[in-house]
């Protein structure tokens, strides 16, 4: 009897885990896309990474949803509840970087094919590209358990934050150089932020596998880049 129990929350944290990995690669594609839909003006591209977000929002759900069963009937304690606790905060992590990835496609068709300043997209793009990368390999580390891969993650996120910084005045300085730029890079600014976002997502991602791993959170305050823009006027756009 007790065998079979243990085998059958064996097999409910492997369906956890399959949804977790089905998420991941979902929300991951959807980043890429999005930016390229923006950087390229590909309307239809913008238009299935919207769509894509339901398919997200579903999987939280299930995964929320086959959580609470296996708590109920297995009753799991210590390491084997922190296995759940960490994939129902992997899975809202996951369902926002999705939400985040859908408002840069909206915001994308928003802009259209007009006033485009081509290399007023470059920076925006390189931070994509470090967030693209943080989103995997804080995925991977979750897969494999790997608490020094999430640390690196973590310890990452003052350079999301600088890049951000970045962009910000390169969008500036566009805007300062020719008023026809200022509806363009306004948008940009919000895509900036998203992208931010989602870095943050990967570093909360980042401390969930070390606190199912560990137990414990990870010393110390998370690293910042140099300002502070929770305080700034540009913010995210609502899903």
């Amino acid at each position: 009897m007790v065998d079979h129990i243990v085998r059958s929350y064996d097999k409910d944290l492997d369906a956890l885990e399959r949804r977790i990995a089905e998420m991941g690669g979902i929300a991951e594609k959807m980043v890429i896309d999005a930016m390229d839909a923006l950087s390229q003006a590909d309307t239809a591209l913008a238009n299935q990474v919207v769509a894509t977000d339901s398919r997200l929002d579903a999987l939280q759900r299930e995964i929320e949803e086959q959580a609470i069963l296996t708590i109920a009937r297995r009753q799991p304690m210590a390491v084997d509840l922190r296995e759940i606790v960490g994939a129902i905060r992997v899975a809202g992590d996951l369902e926002r970087v999705g939400d985040l990835a859908k408002n840069i496609a909206k915001r994308s068709l928003k802009i259209g094919i007009e006033a485009r300043v081509p290399r007023a997209i470059v920076g925006l793009r390189h931070m994509n590209d470090v967030a693209t990368e943080l989103m995997k390999d804080v995925l991977d580390a979750y897969a494999q358990r790997d608490t020094a891969r999430a640390r690196a993650v973590w310890e990452r996120d003052a350079e999301i934050d600088a890049l951000e910084d970045s962009v910000f005045r390169d969008l500036l300085t566009h805007m300062m150089e020719d008023p026809r730029n200022i509806s363009f890079c306004a948008h940009l600014l919000f895509c900036s932020k998203n992208v931010e976002r989602i870095g943050d997502h990967a570093t909360n991602i980042a401390e969930t596998v070390f606190y199912l791993v560990t137990g414990a959170t990870l010393p110390g305050e998370r690293p910042k880049g140099p300002h502070d823009y929770d305080s700034h006027p540009i913010g995210t756009q609502a899903p």
